[in-house]
């Protein structure tokens, strides 16, 4: 029996117009639909709609021939019918971690609340709140129940999301990008997790720019352009042959193979940032434990490792925004060293224009704000506009153009395609090379996508637990890793 069914699914939103235009689908118990598309295509507004989210705004307007849920018409259904569902019968997993959580609220009180709507009694829902840490992946959760998000890296708050979903025993799970943030083995966990979920009985709508988790995990897919479905049917088939241009396209964007020869502006090739025995602590907690490398300019290094791994603790030492406890990172010369964030909409000032972003952070002999846009590949009417107004692959753009602005020799790029479909993500990729070919710029690229790593890396780190377990040119630790866990992380990301 179809436990969802949607036709002629439509909505309209203030600002944006149609976002989605007459999308059907159905999704039965024990089935995984994957929808993938690209950034704009509607994606997540469908998911926000099939919860009932969408209506809660007035200015929205929502119309479908059918939207039933277990037979039940939605197409009338108010607020209170809606709120009844939510949780306790369709569990939602929200793409962005780095903004979903409240930073007052520990991460009890986020996975029970469900819970504690019910009225649960206080003894058990503790239990099933640590229960369903457990499967959503985060170890030691007992220890993590007081903790709020601020305390958690990226990967973790992401699991406690995944948790907040299957605490309530939903029977529908709608999983927006539910591995934005995560590291190929935590990724391959959560996949299977969702798997597993549909096996038992639970429907799960899959929405996700990663065709690799659509493989890995769908039996059907939908894929998305300015929101219409253009293309579905069963996962093997679509992705082994698929008819429409908009698949096509996001197939052949995939990350694929090594880094491409470049031929860079001339630099001698000589070491320009170096770190030396660097380690820094939290309390008790080691974050960077004893790390050396060394990058020359005009090169890349690749920093790869499971989330909480030290890669962004590392990440802010090299820029000087902390200092280790013991160790040196060194520059030889003056070089100027900048970061391109892994959020960067949480690190604008959203009442700033482009252009003051830019102008902010010039520095004297920069490239005009103008220039700084079209070098990142960037109409300049783009400059009037503010951060929520523009696309996640605009916004990574600007943030890289910010970077430039300060004329950098290198650039420490902190997960800056995670969030990213593979369209937008080959772009930045692009981008990013190009810079380096014209420009002679050296990078540190910090991913936990082995793909993207290799295809942009001369050179790569493998951290755990703030260590580097592996490291050499990009090719031979590919071939050859010399860790058990950099083989792990090698075959999740198959």
């Amino acid at each position: 029996m179809t436990l969802l069914t949607v036709r002629d699914l439509t909505v309209d939103l203030p600002g944006a117009g149609r976002v989605l235009d007459g999308v059907s689908l159905d999704l039965s118990p024990g089935e995984v639909l994957g929808v993938v598309g690209e950034s704009g295509a509607g994606k997540s507004v469908l998911a926000r709609t099939l919860i009932g989210l969408t209506r809660e705004d007035p200015r929205a307007s929502v119309a479908a021939s059918t939207l039933t849920f277990d037979g039940t018409d939605m197409t009338r259904a108010g607020r209170r019918a809606w709120r009844r569902l939510r949780g306790s019968e369709i569990g939602l997993v929200l793409q962005d971690a780095l903004q979903s959580l409240d930073p007052l609220r520990t991460v009890s009180a986020e996975v029970g609340e469900t819970l504690a709507v019910r009225r649960v009694a206080r003894t058990e829902r503790r239990q099933r709140i640590v229960t369903a840490l457990h499967r959503a992946g985060l170890h030691d959760a007992e220890a993590r129940l007081g903790q709020r998000s601020g305390e958690l890296s990226g990967g973790m708050r992401q699991r406690v999301l995944v948790a907040s979903a299957l605490v309530g025993g939903a029977r529908l799970v709608i999983a927006d990008e539910p591995t934005t943030a995560l590291d190929a083995t935590v990724a391959a966990r959560v996949l299977d997790l969702l798997r597993s979920l549909a096996d038992d009985g639970a429907a799960v709508l899959l929405i996700t720019h990663d065709l690799h988790a659509v493989r890995r995990v769908a039996d059907r897919v939908a894929v998305l352009e300015a929101g219409r479905v253009v293309e579905d049917g069963s996962a093997a088939h679509v992705l082994a042959e698929p008819a429409h241009a908009t698949t096509r396209a996001l197939l052949d964007a995939v990350p694929r193979g090594p880094k491409p020869p470049l031929r860079p502006a001339h630099r001698p090739r000589t070491p320009i940032l170096r770190a030396d025995a660097v380690t820094r602590r939290y309390g008790h907690v080691t974050a960077v434990d004893d790390v050396s490398f060394s990058l020359e300019a005009g090169e890349t290094l690749g920093v790869v490792g499971e989330s909480g791994s030290g890669k962004s603790t590392l990440a802010r030492l090299l820029i000087g925004a902390e200092h280790p406890d013991s160790g040196a990172v060194s520059r030889h010369g003056t070089p100027r060293v900048r970061l391109v964030p892994q959020d960067p909409l949480g690190s604008f000032d959203p009442r700033h224009s482009v252009g003051q972003i830019l102008r902010l952070s010039h520095r004297d002999g920069a490239p005009s704000p103008e220039e700084l846009l079209r070098r990142v590949e960037l109409d300049a009417r783009l400059l009037t506009r503010r951060p929520a107004q523009l696309s996640g692959g605009q916004r990574q753009r600007v943030a890289i153009a910010r970077a430039l602005a300060a004329n950098p020799d290198v650039l420490v790029c902190d997960e800056p395609v995670s969030a990213l479909d593979v369209t937008t993500q080959a772009g930045i990729l692009d981008l990013l090379l190009g810079l380096q070919e014209r420009e002679g710029l050296s990078m540190v690229f910090i991913s936990h996508d082995l793909a993207v790593v290799r295809r942009i890396s001369d050179r790569v780190a493998v951290m755990k637990d703030g260590q580097v377990v592996d490291s050499g040119n990009t090719e031979d630790v590919y071939a050859n890793p010399a860790s058990a866990f950099t083989r792990e992380l090698i075959s999740a990301s198959r």
